[in-house]
């Protein structure tokens, strides 16, 4: 940092402070009256005769040799994270709230229900941005209605890569952020804080992400190429010396790095520089990724030297690494400044930390890969994130797919909520096979490591594929039995049972709208219940559905949710499962899928409102999906349609406040396709029950109820009409139709 940088920040600093007092308080505390002192305090902050943003400098050594390294830190996250620190460090702003434990209840008290928006499928009004769309009174009035209290945006701000000094696009749905600042393909700043003000207009939040495995190869990964400052010290790369270039690939013209193969990055390990092969290569592709690792070309860095590095990445080639035990620490000053932008200047109230369990990383013992998953440098890593933002007045969510009991470790004193990677494959595969008996040994398993319900966030369709890896049952348990239709199965094999079934349910030659994707299936929630249903395309495609196949395309769906949505914790559903989306053609996408992530198939445009019928694609081009249910206000007008269903079944949810129950039993039925809760509701509110038939014949069954008082009563509340049937010896009769569900309350 230059002397004239140093002089304007000691010169600036009371005055930058001052204001940062008033403008640190969580907003939830401020008045009107306080934020129009605010708006205030902002302007007079710049002062007649000093303006906020940092005084022109003198141009050092370094940006003489190379003119693009004042760009690059201007532009870099890391840079921006020091100015943010200083407006908040220092104050009291940083003590007004305890952090050191999870309050997954209390943040799924603030917002139980969440649409998760994926902007690069949001289709609105002609003209609109995606955060415009996002913040329409018009969908607003419909999430109300719905009973939707929290919108997750998904990833907003820039990612991809920078060039020189031009921005190239996102690799991976902008989870390879590169910027703090608003995507300008979603809209603005000043859009998103009318999203927030429209949020909270309604009593609901806005959730964001802050992504602490990597970034993309943005400013702060051009200045680490460079060696510039402490910039290499955000990643996990190595500069390799020029003898043993000899070891590294060739970089193609107009690509700036190359994936090492497997002999490589054992020669490399075997030369002392890198940790070596991971245990598994996510994403892996024959010709595009065939291990984790990737050498740059040779760059010349700010003190003339040229440099070849090879840098991890977990996921795409685009997406660098962050080293978190790197005596710089510029990976948490990184985070945490974008953490604290998120919080307090765009006025979000959680924030997602995205694929969070891949945060330490060490060799192995001679002969074996290295220990990169379950590592306890995650576990400290995620504390650290979990508390800043609690101390900071907001809440997090971790979206972790590791085993059960690395997902109970981490949340025991990081994140407050956590994504459903238990259960969530595992009533897909009752849904598909009819079966549920999978699905009660997974219970059964969460309930052993002690994961509460109320702790997940259970979700319909994502971003993401149906994730099949089923981590807990390949890795930590492989050589673990479980006892399994009838016989003792090694867990590795019952996870390969498992994956065999779903495939064979959900792949061509019976489903060939859906694609295997590297870890799993990629489907829509449609098109996963019309592969249970053996629905067939004919030459009209979706559009030719008869009645029938459409309503039992819907029934399968609501038995989905039903599941997600009667448990404790908080439930999730996404644009996809609102219009009831179906997969798009290969080729409609066909440029997408060129690096082989199949999942673009699942992500089709979406126009929630109806408000652009003629649109063929959504602002950032991906093309629209056909829509089974159709628009959300359509839908709210129709009594049978999916939304209004839903909304019955939520306004039960909000009514018992279910989200905050403690579940006490699940029992084990004889019928192979039922599946039974029993939760205890709040606040003596009774017992409530969900009972779900993902079997193919009617059940008719006796299920024992714990705690089921003498004389009580079963009520059904999604069906009024029912009357109360009693539960003579503490037993309850279910009678249920194929993919029918009930959520019985007990008093």
């Amino acid at each position: 940092m230059s002397l004239a940088r140093r002089a304007f920040e000691r010169d600036g600093s009371r005055r930058m402070i001052a204001c940062a007092n008033l403008l640190s308080r969580p907003r939830a505390r401020r008045g009107a009256a306080a934020l129009a002192l605010a708006g205030a305090f902002t302007a007079a902050c710049a002062g007649p005769s000093r303006p906020v943003s940092p005084a022109p400098r003198a141009t050092s050594a370094a940006e003489q040799f190379d003119p693009d390294v004042r760009w690059l830190e201007e532009h870099a996250m890391l840079h921006r994270a020091r100015a943010l620190a200083a407006s908040v460090t220092g104050t009291g702003a940083l003590w007004q709230r305890p952090y050191g434990r999870p309050e997954p209840r209390a943040a799924a008290t603030r917002a139980s229900v969440w649409f998760t928006a994926y902007p690069a499928s949001t289709i609105g009004r002609p003209g609109a941005s995606v955060l415009r769309t996002l913040g329409d009174p018009e969908l607003w009035s419909a999430f109300e209605s719905l009973g939707i209290q929290g919108v997750h945006t998904g990833p907003m701000k820039r990612a991809g890569g920078v060039r020189a000094r031009s921005f190239t696009p996102t690799v991976d749905g902008n989870f390879d952020r590169i910027g703090m600042e608003i995507d300008p393909a979603f809209g603005t700043e000043a859009e998103y804080a009318a999203l927030v003000a429209r949020a909270r207009k309604s009593g609901a939040i806005v959730i964001g992400d802050v992504i602490p495995g990597h970034s993309g190869k943005g400013p702060d990964f051009r200045l680490a190429e460079r060696g510039y400052q402490d910039y290499p010290g955000l990643y996990h790369m190595v500069e390799i010396p020029e003898g043993d270039w000899g070891l590294l690939p060739p970089v193609a013209p107009g690509r700036d790095s190359a994936n090492l193969l497997p002999d490589a990055v054992d020669a490399l390990r075997a030369r002392g520089h890198i940790v070596g092969q991971l245990p598994r290569t996510i994403f892996q592709e024959k010709g595009v990724k065939e291990t984790d690792w990737s050498a740059t070309d040779a760059v010349v860095g700010v003190d003339g030297k040229r440099r070849r590095w090879v840098y991890l990445h977990y996921f795409k080639e685009g997406q660098p690494t962050f080293n978190w035990l790197d005596p710089s620490f510029a990976a948490e000053r990184l985070l945490a400044g974008d953490a604290l932008h998120s919080l307090r200047v765009l006025g979000e109230d959680m924030l997602r930390l995205d694929a969070n369990g891949f945060l330490g990383i060490e060799p192995g013992p001679p002969g074996a890969r290295a220990w990169s998953e379950g590592h306890p440098l995650s576990v400290t890593a995620n504390q650290l994130l979990g508390d800043l933002v609690r101390k900071l007045g907001g809440f997090t969510f971790q979206e972790l797919n590791l085993t059960f009991e690395d997902l109970a470790e981490m949340a025991r004193g990081g994140p407050d909520l956590s994504y459903d990677f238990v259960t969530r494959p595992a009533v897909q595969h009752a849904l598909v096979t009819g079966d549920a008996e999978f699905l009660r040994l997974v219970v059964a398993e969460q309930r052993r490591v002690g994961i509460d319900p109320a702790s997940l966030i259970h979700a319909l369709q994502n971003h993401d594929e149906l994730t099949l890896e089923l981590v807990h049952f390949w890795t930590k348990h492989g050589d673990d039995t479980f006892r399994f239709r009838g016989k003792d199965m090694k867990g590795r094999d019952l996870r390969d049972l498992v994956r065999e079934e779903m495939h064979g349910g959900l792949l061509a030659p019976r489903a060939p709208y859906n694609l295997r994707a590297s870890n799993g299936v990629s489907c829509t929630s449609v098109t996963l219940a019309a592969a249970r249903l053996g629905v067939r395309l004919g030459p009209e495609g979706w559009a030719g559905l008869t009645a029938a196949e459409r309503e039992g395309i819907q029934r399968a769906h609501l038995l989905l949710a039903m599941f997600d949505a009667m448990q404790p914790g908080v439930f999730a559903l996404s644009g996809w499962d609102l219009v009831g989306a179906a997969t798009l053609p290969p080729e409609a996408v066909k440029e997408r899928l060129a690096d082989g992530d199949t999942r673009w198939i699942e992500r089709g445009a979406y126009d929630l409102l109806g408000v652009a019928k003629d649109a063929k694609t959504s602002p950032s081009g991906l093309p629209r999906a056909h829509g089974l249910y159709g628009a959300l206000p359509e839908q709210l007008a129709q009594p049978g349609s999916f939304a209004s269903r839903l909304r019955r079944m939520l306004e039960v949810r909000r009514e018992t406040r279910l989200f905050e129950a403690a579940q006490i039993d699940v029992p084990t039925p004889k019928a192979k396709g039922l599946h039974v809760m029993v939760l205890r509701l709040p606040l003596g509110r009774g017992l409530e029950v969900t009972a779900l038939n993902f079997g193919t014949a009617r059940v008719h069954e006796e299920i024992p109820i714990k705690e089921a008082p003498q004389g009580a009563r079963a009520t059904d509340p999604l069906d009024p009409a029912r009357p109360p049937a009693p539960l003579p010896g503490g037993r309850l009769l279910l009678d249920l139709a194929p993919l029918e569900g009930a959520a019985l309350l007990v008093k």
